[in-house]
């Protein structure tokens, strides 16, 4: 995709998360994007993110829609104000809730896909419900209660 990511555009103080973060190199570092309504994100598992032979660690899977979460919440709510990601001031989100429902073994070794689906804003408060797929069998579903941090987090070193 010739895009930036929305986890692209979160400044540099916070952009070390282990999931989505940009400058962690031991992290995930996923990509959000768009994609009408709709938001995309795909990641490979790693031959080491298994839980049994074949099948990817649920913990990875739980922090794939975590972070595919928030990134959704942050790019929604600006869009819901009508500016770009690259506009001031930051909006960035942190997990008050998650929850995930398993519904098959996720298998090692494909891409997984993931979308996400805005069901709320209100306030500072972003809902987001993901779907979790390997090669088009649904795996996962999820739902992200994200809130917006406070700017003055955002300074904190």
């Amino acid at each position: 995709m010739s895009e930036k990511a929305f986890q692209d555009y979160y400044p540099e103080d916070v952009s070390r998360c282990y999931g989505c973060g940009r400058l962690n190199e031991h992290g995930h570092q996923i990509k959000s994007y768009w994609d009408g309504e709709e938001t995309v994100c795909r990641y490979e598992p790693k031959p080491y993110h298994i839980a049994i032979p074949g099948y990817v660690y649920g913990g990875l899977i739980a922090s794939l829609v975590d972070c595919h979460g928030t990134g959704t919440a942050a790019a929604a709510a600006y869009r819901a104000e009508g500016r770009g990601m690259d506009t001031l001031p930051a909006l960035r989100f942190v997990t008050a809730s998650l929850h995930v429902d398993y519904l098959r073994p996720t298998p090692l070794g494909v891409t997984l896909l993931l979308r996400g689906q805005i069901k709320e804003i209100k306030g500072r408060k972003v809902v987001v419900t993901i779907r979790v797929y390997a090669e088009e069998e649904l795996c996962a579903k999820g739902e992200v209660v994200a809130v917006q941090a406070p700017e003055n987090w955002l300074e904190k070193k």
